[in-house]
Formats: C-alpha cells, sequence, structure tokens
C-alpha cells in the first residue's frame, strides 16, 4: 500500500444525500463536498459518484466544469471506508513499471447489527469491486471488515491503526490481534503495524479511526491530534499515544518522530442543525450537544497539495514544499468525519 504523498492518477469521491445523517436534505454537505472536489481538482482528477441518476444531474452542476460525474448507487458517502484500498507492485519482467490492483474489505456500516450507523449498507458494500471493475485492476476480496479511514501507511512497510477500532467486536470478532495483524502484512505488504491505544475522543461512529488522531507526514513521522488542555477528556489520549509513539521504530528501524497538532477548540452540534436531520428507525440519531470529532489530521494529500479543513500554519510547515488549501468543512464534520474520511486516492502506475 503506498503512501498517500506518493503520485496519485486521481481521487474518488461519493456525493452525499441520506437525510438521517445530513441535515437539510444533504443540501449544505453537497456544497462542502463540491467545494472539496473543487480544491483536490485544482491538483489532480476526482471522479465523483452519485448515488442515483437524479443526483448526477445535481452534483454535475456544483462540481467544477469537466469533472467526471458518474452513477454509483450508494448507501452513504464516505469512500475512504467504503472504497477499494489501492495496492501496487513493481511488474514482473517490466523494470521500473508498477501493477495497480485493490483490496476490497467487507463494510458493514462501522458496526453491523451491533453498533453500526444505518441498517442496509448493501450497495456501500459492493462501492469498492464497482470502482476496481470501472478501472479494470485486479481485485483481492478479503472476508474481514475493514474500514480504509483505519489504517494509515508510509509506504515504506509500516502501517498505523488503533485497537480502539480494529480489536471492536463489531467487526471481526472471530480473529485475534495477531491474526489481524497478519491480515493486514498479507494483503497491504506491510511488515510492522503501530497500534495506537485509542482514536479521537468523540469519534463513536467510527470506533476510534486511526485518520481523525494520527498519520504519517512523511516515513518515520507521524502527525499526532494534541491538547494542552487536561481537562479535554482527548488530553489523557493524546498523552497515551505520544507515549507509545515516542518508543517505537518503524519498519525500516528509524525512531518514530512525533510532530503534535493541535486540536480546534471543542465543537458541538447545535439545535438548528440537528433540527434539520432526519430520524430514521434504524440509524443513529444525531443529537444536539454532540461533540463533534474534529480534528486536522483529516485531510488529503493531493498531488503537490493539501487539501485540509482549514488553512493551519502548523501544516505549512509540515509540508513547505505543497500547497496547502482550506476548505470549510463543517457540515462534513456533522456527519461524522472530515476531508479524508470522503477521498480515496488512486496511485499512478
Amino acid at each position: 500500500m503506498p503512501a498517500e504523498w506518493e503520485p496519485h492518477k486521481q481521487c474518488w469521491m461519493g456525493w452525499p444525500l441520506r437525510p438521517d445523517n445530513w441535515r437539510n436534505k444533504a443540501q449544505p454537505a453537497q456544497e462542502a463536498f463540491a467545494a472539496v472536489v473543487a480544491a483536490i481538482t485544482a491538483f489532480e482528477p476526482v471522479t465523483v459518484c452519485g448515488p442515483n441518476p437524479a443526483q448526477v444531474k445535481v452534483a454535475s452542476t456544483k462540481v467544477p466544469a469537466g469533472t467526471e460525474v458518474l452513477c454509483m448507487y450508494q448507501n452513504d458517502s464516505w469512500f475512504r471506508d467504503s472504497g477499494p484500498t489501492f495496492v501496487v507492485r513493481d511488474k514482473p519482467g517490466s523494470p521500473g513499471e508498477r501493477e495497480l490492483a485493490g483490496v476490497d474489505w467487507v463494510f458493514n456500516a462501522w458496526g453491523g447489527l451491533t453498533g453500526g450507523l444505518y441498517k442496509d449498507w448493501r450497495n456501500d458494500d459492493m462501492i469498492a469491486g464497482r470502482i476496481l471493475r470501472l478501472q479494470g485492476v485486479k481485485r483481492y476480496k478479503c472476508s474481514a471488515v475493514l474500514e480504509g479511514g483505519s489504517i494509515h501507511t508510509d509506504g515504506e512497510g509500516t502501517l498505523l491503526t488503533t485497537e480502539e477500532c480494529l480489536l471492536n467486536p463489531n467487526r471481526n470478532p472471530s480473529m485475534t490481534k495477531a491474526q489481524i495483524e497478519q491480515m493486514l502484512k498479507d494483503y497491504l505488504g506491510v511488515q510492522k503495524v503501530l497500534w495506537l491505544p485509542k482514536g479521537l475522543y468523540a469519534d463513536e461512529d467510527t470506533n476510534g479511526h486511526v485518520d481523525n488522531v494520527a498519520c504519517f507526514a512523511r516515513p518515520g513521522a507521524v502527525l499526532l491530534s494534541w491538547t494542552d488542555d487536561d481537562s479535554d477528556p482527548q488530553h489523557a489520549r493524546s498523552v497515551e499515544a505520544y507515549k507509545y509513539l515516542s518508543g517505537q521504530t518503524d519498519a525500516r528501524g528509524r525512531q518514530i518522530e512525533v510532530i503534535k497538532l493541535p486540536l480546534p477548540p471543542p465543537l458541538h452540534m447545535t439545535e438548528e442543525e440537528a433540527a434539520g436531520i432526519a430520524q430514521v428507525e434504524g440509524s443513529v440519531p444525531r443529537k444536539a450537544g454532540e461533540r463533534l470529532a474534529a480534528s486536522y489530521v483529516n485531510f488529503y494529500l493531493p498531488n503537490g497539495g493539501a487539501v485540509i479543513p482549514q488553512a493551519l500554519e502548523g501544516l505549512r510547515e509540515v509540508f513547505p514544499k505543497r500547497k496547502v488549501v482550506g476548505v470549510p468543512t463543517r457540515e462534513v464534520l456533522l456527519g461524522g468525519g472530515n476531508i479524508h474520511c470522503i477521498t480515496q486516492q488512486q496511485p499512478a502506475v
């Protein structure tokens, strides 16, 4: 599995519609998605997948002209988790060339019948296979449940994840930690797995995805969501992660450098925002006052750029050779994630 900063062919995104997750019939969220599309297309092509023919027309009017918009039936629009995890290898007999394939994990809406966010995820579970067939690349079907937001790699053999998510019994209750680690090595070609104990506080929707609390900035360096406020429940989690990472080496023996990335102040869903969300049986309700799982780590790295939830000087220092672009994404955050969660990169080969 390549690092996200390696060259991309394109980016894949879905299109929000579910009224029980996106307020005001998803119209504000669609504007936010369109803004993310516009920011990314300045660096690389984006393919947007509308959930039905009518929404293909809607999306086509909101995204930049020339953006490819396809129809792909979906239950929700988190393509980081429901889309394929692309992998590459050196092409046999062709030095300097690479082949592309994709891993198609089982998707169960972040917990299935014991914690899942909605009751019907059948279309979401087929998205990875549909994208791989469209691209005509080899598909590796894995029988285990896993979401793309729960893993992050440095492209040099090291994978970062959280115990809180991957060891949650609502994913793969019959698999041990050792078995899950071996599966990651087998399917993604990594040699070492770093297990953070927990994800971000209040990230209950995903059971602690790593992409909201930490990610590789470059080989040997990890960006960690951080707060100095010891009264914030996130503080203990960040300290625990910092201590763990500071004592680790990567697959190539490098001591892990931890870069603290300040969190925004605690954000909460307002009464007005909650009132615009439909209550549907079988879906997790959104309630006013709930803390939002806000983090600056949840960004996307297109070719030559960094598209982040807000222009942040700290990330400009981390990526001095990239053009850092901030996009207002509170409407995405209200749905349970952010920019990294709604994007899926396809490596260039």
